[in-house]
């Protein structure tokens, strides 16, 4: 049996559990679904007015689409409503979701996981830098010299090569994806769903299980405007006094490199590449292809 996922039910009000309707627990699950807070109030606040007036305690999901129609407009109506029925699927699916977010250091991999967890209901979210933590305590820098570098600065233990900081880099996630497997193999043995995003997700490196056994998804974020990743590095110097931009910028060109050689592996072995402008449209996008994901499984389940 999977682990449950926390995906709500539709909050519609009545069913199974005779429960009234909730504006709250309504908006909660339009927000899931993409709609920005502010409009998934508003909706959920029209639907509550429209069943006092009814006296009803419980609003019909055909209704629910024409009030979304109303409030959101044609195109974001149908489709929020649309989605959310897709993620009620997926609820009754019974397979673990497993997302592999990679990209460049400063693309933003963590936000786009924390906020993709929250969507799916997904307790376990993971980094590839907690694997290299964990890694590093066993084995010693004489032993495995490149986890014990960040990725951007693992070339420096092999000056020798031609390419020290791409050869250092790939021979890194070569390391890191030795426990990465074992984590996700671990996850899908017991049937838990498991988000895990960081740099060492190299594309070719990555294999995701059958469709029969998750739903699962690898995407590569990244951000081609660069005065937008530098933005990045600067929002993750005021959240944390141990990571400061100034070891980033002094190496921000081999990031930028490091970039182009994930990017260019992604487009060869046809892994989607998703500009992080914004990091909810982001999480929209890769929320979208896990549902994709989940159409796929249950057709193969059939």
């Amino acid at each position: 049996m999977n682990e449950p996922r926390r995906i709500m039910p539709l909050p519609l009000g009545g069913g199974e559990l005779g429960l009234p309707y909730s504006r709250g627990l309504m908006a909660r699950s339009l927000m899931a679904a993409g709609v920005a807070g502010h409009r998934a109030y508003a909706l959920a606040s029209r639907v509550g007015d429209e069943l006092l007036e009814r006296r009803r305690g419980e609003i019909e999901i055909e209704r629910l689409e024409e009030l979304a129609v109303e409030v959101l407009g044609e195109e974001e109506g149908r489709e929020s409503i649309q989605r959310l029925r897709r993620y009620q699927e997926l609820r009754e699916l019974d397979l673990p979701i497993m997302v592999f977010i990679g990209g460049a250091t400063g693309t933003g991999k963590s936000t786009v996981a924390t906020e993709l967890a929250y969507r799916f209901g997904i307790t376990r979210v993971t980094s590839t830098d907690f694997v290299r933590q964990t890694m590093r305590a066993f084995f010693s820098g004489a032993f495995m010299p490149s986890i014990h570098q960040s990725s951007f600065e693992a070339g420096d233990a092999y000056p020798d090569a031609d390419d020290p900081l791409e050869f250092g880099f790939l021979q890194q996630a070569r390391n890191v994806m030795v426990g990465v497997r074992a984590s996700s193999e671990r996850a899908l043995e017991e049937g838990w769903s498991l988000v895990l995003e960081g740099v060492h997700l190299v594309p070719g490196m990555v294999e995701l299980p059958r469709p029969d056994l998750a739903v699962s998804v690898f995407v590569v974020l990244s951000i081609e405007d660069v005065e937008e990743h530098v933005r990045h590095f600067r929002f993750r110097d005021e959240d944390s006094e141990s990571r400061p931009e100034s070891r980033y910028l002094e190496r921000f060109d081999d990031i930028r490199r490091l970039q182009e050689v994930v990017v260019a592996r992604a487009h060869r072995a046809g892994v989607p590449v998703i500009e992080n402008e914004d990091a909810d449209r982001a999480a929209r996008t890769v929320a979208d292809l896990v549902l994709e994901a989940a159409q796929r499984s249950r057709t193969v389940a059939r």
